[in-house]
């Protein structure tokens, strides 16, 4: 999973668009781009999608942005939408692990009642939207196995601690906002799940966009989320493992697997070690996801 698109949830005509396009993963979204007296009809409309897209045998990953756990809108939203089968839930406004517990417990009773499987719905928690949430980062680790990815947010992060903007006058963001972005990539690591990057706002800036991808696949991050659907050729494009990569990853892979009694190997004048295996296992690992056979 490499991209993952927004699409308003009370919007059918970007449904459609969205599935006939390349995002490996659809954000069907009722938090902030419904307005109040929308949220409603959006939960019969993002289920009858999600409905639609399964019977399509759609390849996409479905997931559904659901209103924060403090809105008294979040049983509503899972009751709506979890029996038509989504992937996975995403969670605003997120403070720590208890909460992913707390939508956990929520899904546990929403699959019941659907009589899906326990647990078949996942949950990727936006991890940094509000300044006490930065604290409780460590705290996802462990906290469910319903966990599947954290991502990061910047807007909302920007009015709860007032700031001006959250990038400075080359685009890129200020230090605060920096921070959040890194301490997030720490903690998905910790927890042992995706890292997914937040969206970048200036959508018409394709060499911003290019340039903010390649900055955060270098630093760890497998996924950047898009907010229009001209973002997803580029995402797709940077966080698809290139032949160069593929094949140093090949070489590495298989220069450990000759000498399987030695722990650093030499290649090409430089100490390869096991840290350098396991980066390497992992690039062939998303080539494949990605659709690049790297067999």
């Amino acid at each position: 999973m490499r991209s993952l698109l927004f699409v308003p949830g009370d919007s059918e005509k970007k449904f459609e668009k969205a599935l006939a396009g390349d995002a490996d993963a659809l954000i069907i979204d009722l938090e902030d781009s419904v307005a109040a007296a929308n949220k409603a009809a959006a939960r019969v409309s993002a289920a009858s999608f999600i409905g639609r897209a399964r019977a399509a045998a759609t390849t996409k990953t479905l997931i559904v942005r659901v209103n924060p756990l403090d809105s008294d809108l979040t049983d509503d939203d899972l009751a709506a939408v979890v029996a038509a089968a989504p992937d996975a839930v995403m969670l605003p406004k997120a403070q720590g692990g208890a909460d992913v517990q707390h939508l956990s417990s929520k899904l546990a009773v929403a699959e019941a009642r659907a009589d899906r499987p326990a647990g078949a719905t996942r949950i990727i928690a936006i991890a940094t939207e509000t300044a006490s949430a930065i604290f409780g980062l460590a705290s996802y680790a462990g906290s469910s196995a319903r966990l599947d990815g954290l991502t990061w947010g910047a807007e909302d992060l920007s009015a709860d601690i007032g700031g001006e903007a959250n990038r400075d006058g080359d685009g890129r963001f200020s230090p605060p906002y920096r921070l959040a972005r890194d301490l997030m990539l720490f903690a998905a690591a910790s927890a042992r799940v995706r890292a997914i990057d937040t969206v970048y706002v200036d959508f018409r800036n394709e060499a911003g966009l290019r340039a903010e991808c390649e900055e955060a696949r270098r630093d760890g991050f497998t996924a950047k989320m898009a907010i229009h659907p001209a973002q997803v050729a580029i995402i797709n494009d940077v966080f698809t493992p290139d032949a160069k990569t593929i094949a140093r990853a090949k070489r590495i892979v298989a220069a450990f697997a000759d000498n399987p009694s030695l722990g650093v190997v030499g290649m090409d004048g430089e100490m390869v070690d096991r840290p350098h295996l396991l980066r390497a296992q992992g690039v062939l690992a998303r080539a494949k996801a990605a659709g690049v056979d790297p067999d």
